[in-house]
Protein backbone atom coordinates (compact mmCIF):
# COMPACT_ATOMS: atom_id res chain seq x y z
CA UNK A 1 0.00 0.00 0.00
CA UNK A 2 1.43 3.11 -0.91
CA UNK A 3 2.02 6.29 1.32
CA UNK A 4 -0.55 8.35 -0.34
CA UNK A 5 -3.36 5.29 -0.02
CA UNK A 6 -2.27 4.69 3.44
CA UNK A 7 -2.87 8.39 4.42
CA UNK A 8 -6.13 8.04 2.48
CA UNK A 9 -8.03 5.42 4.25
CA UNK A 10 -6.53 7.11 7.51
CA UNK A 11 -8.86 9.98 6.92
CA UNK A 12 -11.71 7.83 5.77
CA UNK A 13 -11.56 6.19 8.56
CA UNK A 14 -11.31 8.61 10.94
CA UNK A 15 -14.86 10.12 8.98
CA UNK A 16 -12.82 13.18 7.02
CA UNK A 17 -13.60 14.29 3.79
CA UNK A 18 -11.31 13.85 1.43
CA UNK A 19 -10.74 17.37 -0.19
CA UNK A 20 -7.85 18.12 -2.84
CA UNK A 21 -6.37 20.73 -0.45
CA UNK A 22 -6.72 18.20 2.35
CA UNK A 23 -4.86 15.94 -0.13
CA UNK A 24 -2.24 18.42 -1.16
CA UNK A 25 -1.31 19.73 2.41
CA UNK A 26 -0.95 15.89 3.54
CA UNK A 27 1.81 15.66 0.35
CA UNK A 28 3.57 18.58 1.55
CA UNK A 29 3.83 17.48 4.95
CA UNK A 30 4.71 13.56 4.29
CA UNK A 31 6.90 14.42 1.81
CA UNK A 32 8.93 17.41 3.28
CA UNK A 33 12.69 16.39 3.92
CA UNK A 34 12.40 17.14 7.71
CA UNK A 35 10.43 19.70 9.55
CA UNK A 36 7.96 22.56 7.41
CA UNK A 37 6.53 25.62 8.47
CA UNK A 38 2.87 26.24 7.47
CA UNK A 39 4.09 29.25 5.36
CA UNK A 40 5.87 26.51 3.77
CA UNK A 41 3.39 24.32 3.41
CA UNK A 42 0.68 27.23 2.20
CA UNK A 43 3.51 27.89 -0.39
CA UNK A 44 3.73 24.41 -1.74
CA UNK A 45 0.38 24.01 -2.06
CA UNK A 46 -0.28 27.11 -3.80
CA UNK A 47 1.89 26.29 -6.67
CA UNK A 48 -1.04 23.63 -7.15
CA UNK A 49 -3.74 25.07 -5.73
CA UNK A 50 -3.54 28.68 -6.07
CA UNK A 51 -7.02 29.56 -4.16
CA UNK A 52 -5.93 27.78 -0.72
CA UNK A 53 -6.11 30.11 2.31
CA UNK A 54 -3.93 30.04 5.39
CA UNK A 55 -6.78 28.94 7.40
CA UNK A 56 -7.15 25.70 5.72
CA UNK A 57 -3.41 25.31 6.00
CA UNK A 58 -4.14 25.61 9.49
CA UNK A 59 -7.43 23.88 10.26
CA UNK A 60 -5.99 20.86 8.43
CA UNK A 61 -2.64 20.61 10.32
CA UNK A 62 -4.61 20.81 13.48
CA UNK A 63 -6.86 17.51 12.53
CA UNK A 64 -3.99 15.78 11.56
CA UNK A 65 -2.22 16.89 15.08
CA UNK A 66 -5.44 15.04 16.52
CA UNK A 67 -5.11 11.88 14.62
CA UNK A 68 -1.73 11.65 15.46
CA UNK A 69 -0.49 12.25 12.04
CA UNK A 70 1.39 15.25 12.27
CA UNK A 71 3.37 16.78 15.07
CA UNK A 72 3.84 20.49 16.20
CA UNK A 73 7.03 21.46 17.60
CA UNK A 74 8.49 25.23 18.46
CA UNK A 75 12.13 24.90 17.32
CA UNK A 76 12.84 29.14 18.29
CA UNK A 77 11.81 31.36 16.12
CA UNK A 78 8.50 32.73 15.54
CA UNK A 79 6.58 29.89 13.83
CA UNK A 80 6.02 26.20 14.40
CA UNK A 81 7.43 23.46 12.50
CA UNK A 82 5.01 20.24 11.30
CA UNK A 83 6.71 17.06 10.27
CA UNK A 84 4.92 13.54 9.80
CA UNK A 85 4.76 11.25 12.49
CA UNK A 86 6.83 8.21 11.53
CA UNK A 87 7.11 4.57 13.52
CA UNK A 88 9.64 5.90 14.98
CA UNK A 89 9.06 9.19 17.79
CA UNK A 90 12.38 11.45 17.98
CA UNK A 91 13.20 15.02 19.16
CA UNK A 92 15.14 17.18 18.76
CA UNK A 93 18.52 19.26 20.48
CA UNK A 94 18.84 23.09 19.23
CA UNK A 95 22.09 25.09 19.75
CA UNK A 96 21.17 28.44 20.56
CA UNK A 97 24.54 29.60 18.74
CA UNK A 98 24.85 27.79 15.47
CA UNK A 99 21.37 26.95 15.14
CA UNK A 100 22.43 23.37 14.47
CA UNK A 101 19.43 20.52 14.93
CA UNK A 102 20.22 17.29 15.93
CA UNK A 103 18.14 14.37 16.48
CA UNK A 104 17.65 12.94 20.07
CA UNK A 105 16.14 9.14 20.70
CA UNK A 106 12.70 8.59 22.25
CA UNK A 107 14.46 6.56 25.03
CA UNK A 108 15.13 9.91 26.77
CA UNK A 109 12.13 11.76 26.75
CA UNK A 110 10.36 8.06 27.19
CA UNK A 111 12.66 7.66 31.02
CA UNK A 112 11.49 11.45 31.50
CA UNK A 113 7.89 10.54 31.14
CA UNK A 114 7.93 7.62 33.88
CA UNK A 115 9.67 9.70 35.83
CA UNK A 116 6.96 12.61 35.53
CA UNK A 117 4.46 9.65 36.12
CA UNK A 118 6.15 7.96 39.22
CA UNK A 119 6.53 11.54 41.05
CA UNK A 120 3.30 12.80 40.44
CA UNK A 121 0.69 10.34 38.80
CA UNK A 122 0.71 12.43 35.39
CA UNK A 123 0.67 11.02 32.09
CA UNK A 124 2.76 13.37 30.19
CA UNK A 125 2.01 13.77 26.62
CA UNK A 126 5.64 14.22 24.84
CA UNK A 127 5.38 13.67 21.26
CA UNK A 128 7.51 15.99 19.73
CA UNK A 129 10.19 18.09 21.54
CA UNK A 130 13.05 20.60 20.86
CA UNK A 131 15.53 21.17 23.50
CA UNK A 132 17.76 24.07 23.39
CA UNK A 133 21.10 24.63 24.30
CA UNK A 134 24.65 24.60 23.53
CA UNK A 135 26.31 21.99 21.16
CA UNK A 136 29.82 20.57 21.79
CA UNK A 137 31.42 22.31 19.00
CA UNK A 138 30.52 25.83 19.83
CA UNK A 139 31.36 24.95 23.63
CA UNK A 140 34.73 24.30 22.62
CA UNK A 141 35.02 27.84 20.78
CA UNK A 142 34.11 29.50 23.37
CA UNK A 143 36.64 27.75 25.36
Amino acid sequence: MSCQTHTVQTLKDAGHRLTPQRLLILSAVRHSEGHITAGEILDAVKESYPYIDTSTVYRTLDMLKQMRLVSETHMGGDQHHYEWVDAERHHHMICHDCDRVASMDDSFIEALGKQIMNAYDFEADIEHLAVFGICGDCRNERG
